[in-house]
This record gives structure tokens, C-alpha cells and sequence, in this order.
């Protein structure tokens, strides 16, 4: 049997690696086991923040909802269901859109909601 050399494996290895590690702190950007395993648990951050990232937008969406019915002296829920029973089919991210870039069309949904 002829013995396998990995010279350019490995080597296609180790720099795909350390190069996804690149600007990573200390020897976790230099060493193929330091990179390899960092690596290993920023993509389980990743993978789960991506989850997170979608409630932290809900949460930040329903803030400013909140907020800017306030402003108006209505609470965030009467707001929603309001919009609902008015039969207003808009998501929270374009209702907070709304109350940040463009108040005189919030104002409206609110007198609806109200109504």
C-alpha cells in the first residue's frame, strides 16, 4: 500500500479556515485549532442570533408602537386591536415606520383605532 500524503488538503484546509478567523483575538486567528474551534462556536452564535435578531425587531417595532400611541393616549393593545377590528391589515414594522418617519399618516391610523 502506497501512503497518502495531504500536503495540499490540508494545507486548502487550514487556510480556508484562518482566513474565516481572520480578526479574531490573539491566537484564535493564527492557530488551525484556536481558529477551528472559535469558528465552531461563532456559528452556533450565528445561527441562533438569527433567530433572535427577528424578536428583537418585534420587540423594538412594538416599543415605538407603544410610544407613539402613548402620545396620543392610547395604550399599545387598544391600539392593535382597534387597527383590527377597523379591519387595518398593516405588520408592526410598517405601523412603526409609520410613527417614526411619517406622524400625520400614524395620527390617522390612531383616530381609526380610536374610532
Amino acid at each position: 500500500m502506497a501512503r497518502v500524503k495531504t500536503n495540499v488538503a490540508r494545507r486548502k484546509r487550514v487556510k480556508k479556515v484562518l482566513k474565516r478567523a481572520k480578526g479574531q483575538w490573539g491566537d484564535r486567528s493564527k492557530q488551525y485549532l484556536q481558529a477551528k474551534r472559535s469558528l465552531l462556536h461563532s456559528d452556533v452564535y450565528a445561527y441562533r442570533d438569527r433567530k433572535k435578531r427577528k424578536i428583537e425587531f418585534r420587540q423594538l417595532w412594538i416599543a415605538r408602537l407603544n410610544a407613539g400611541a402613548r402620545a396620543a393616549g392610547i395604550t399599545y393593545s387598544k391600539f392593535i386591536n382597534g387597527l383590527k377590528k377597523a379591519k387595518v391589515t398593516l405588520n408592526r414594522k410598517m405601523l412603526a415606520e409609520l410613527a417614526v418617519n411619517e406622524p400625520k399618516a400614524f395620527q390617522k391610523l390612531l383616530e381609526i383605532a380610536k374610532g
